[in-house]
């Protein structure tokens, strides 16, 4: 009887999730199955994730049931580095499993000399550090924090979103505008320009997809306020593809013996 395939889960929803299914199926081959894990915020998933799962899991003992009825050998948490909830789930339902688990991160933006930073240390502190500093702000931090700039005024809100809202944004005043990255620095500088932007907020997510529009707030001299990201989840981690192939070569490797 041929042995079974190993089952890896990846928590994605990021392009380094997406790049890494792919990486997975070059280097493994058939002796890995590979299922993608999305939250199901966005109608139009990335093409070439593999298996795939959109929703939730019902919290950690949720995760952590589905992950044993499914006979998941690994997982990789390459959600994005604001996605807290997810990673914190995991990190418990692989504590309880036992199932061996690596979180895949990207490293925060540095400010450079010529970048107007002020950084905040959450939402609710970059809501009050918009207040005065820009009347047109660029926004893009995702629908589910809108929350947290429901009181804000004086200040109109540029809000950026993959998907059309279904319903009115919870902000006093805003208009939205569609779009998906990765962005080019040039179409963000077209953007700030046409929209008048005087300040962006941003999440400190790191990697490159988003990052040119704070090359573009760096080149038009605006205001950026920069949310900190959270700590990252105990456990292994890797900054690199290369290196989440490798961590998925030794297990395997290990499970061969």
């Amino acid at each position: 009887m041929p042995a079974r395939k190993k089952h890896l889960l990846i928590l994605g929803g990021t392009a380094e999730a997406a790049a890494l299914v792919a990486a997975t199926g070059d280097r493994f081959g058939a002796r890995l199955t590979v299922t993608t894990s999305l939250a199901g915020r966005t109608l139009t998933p990335r093409a070439g994730l593999g298996q795939l799962r959109i929703g939730g899991f019902g919290g950690a003992a949720g995760l952590a049931g589905w992950l044993q009825t499914e006979k998941v050998d690994m997982v990789v948490d390459a959600t994005h580095p604001f996605a807290g909830t997810i990673s914190a789930n995991a990190r418990q339902a692989c504590d309880t499993t036992g199932i061996s688990r690596l979180i895949l991160t990207r490293p925060s933006w540095d400010a450079g000399p010529d970048d107007r930073w002020r950084e905040v240390a959450d939402f609710a502190a970059a809501a009050s550090a918009l207040s005065g500093i820009g009347s047109r702000v660029f926004l893009s931090v995702g629908s589910q924090k809108l929350q947290a700039f429901s009181q804000l005024r004086g200040v109109h809100l540029v809000v950026r979103m993959i998907d059309a809202p279904q319903e009115p944004l919870p902000l006093v005043s805003y208009s939205v505008i569609l779009g998906r990255g990765p962005f080019t620095e040039d179409a963000e500088l077209g953007l700030l320009r046409r929209e008048k932007i005087d300040a962006v907020l941003s999440r400190n997510s790191g990697g490159v997809s988003t990052y040119a529009k704070i090359v573009a707030a760096r080149r038009l001299a605006l205001p950026v306020v920069m949310i900190a990201p959270p700590p990252i989840e105990i456990g292994p981690c890797t900054i690199d593809q290369e290196g989440a192939l490798q961590w998925i070569s030794e297990k395997l490797a290990v499970a061969a013996t």
